[in-house]
């Protein structure tokens, strides 16, 4: 006889509520997971970047060499890299952020201060982001490419910094959910 005395196998089961906190955590975790594989993308993005840069000197210096295409390789590495690696510093709160008044303020002051911090945060970065695919949707639409020699098409850095904002706002707008549902931030 089960400990209960039996009595659960008569009572209906209790539902379980499907809506806001577990969407929350699948998508928290889904955040995750792109931001686990957006930062290896930039670790390979950073050491590209050096290792076109070395390219550069020792073709442009030993060889004589004219290169064209070695700094802008570079700039659009970093420059990718940056903006891909914001949504998982944010992730993590590893921002600047302003430190040297947290440890002044008591912890009811300090969430607000969070909380507005986000708020403003997230609207930056959300019209950050609509500008972002406004000016990809315009690159790609008109066939933008930049003025170097080498004339790589403008869209592929535009991509970069409109996926990395669009991710950076999303993360900010969760993080406020979460604020306002009284979830625990993993950071």
């Amino acid at each position: 006889m089960p400990e209960n005395g039996g009595r659960g196998l008569t009572e209906p089961p209790k539902p379980i509520d499907m809506r806001r906190p577990n969407l929350l955590i699948v998508l928290v975790g889904v955040l995750d997971t792109i931001d686990r594989a957006l930062i290896a993308a930039c670790a390979f993005a950073t050491i590209a970047a050096g290792l076109v840069l070395t390219h550069s000197i020792a073709v442009r210096y030993l060889l004589h060499s004219s290169t064209d295409w070695q700094d802008e390789m570079a700039v659009f590495l970093l420059a990718g890299a940056t903006f891909l690696s914001a949504p998982y510093v944010q992730s993590v709160r590893g921002h600047i952020a302003i430190e040297a008044i947290k440890g002044f303020l008591p912890k009811p002051i300090e969430r607000v201060r969070k909380f507005v911090s986000d708020i403003i945060c997230f609207l930056f970065c959300a019209f950050f982001a609509w500008q972002s695919w406004l000016l990809l949707m315009e690159a790609i639409e008109d066939g933008r490419v930049t003025d170097s020699s080498w004339a790589p098409p403008l869209w592929f850095p535009y991509s970069m910094m409109t996926v990395g904002m669009s991710l950076l706002a999303l993360r900010f707008l969760v993080q406020l959910v979460q604020t306002l549902c009284g979830k625990k931030e993993t950071a």
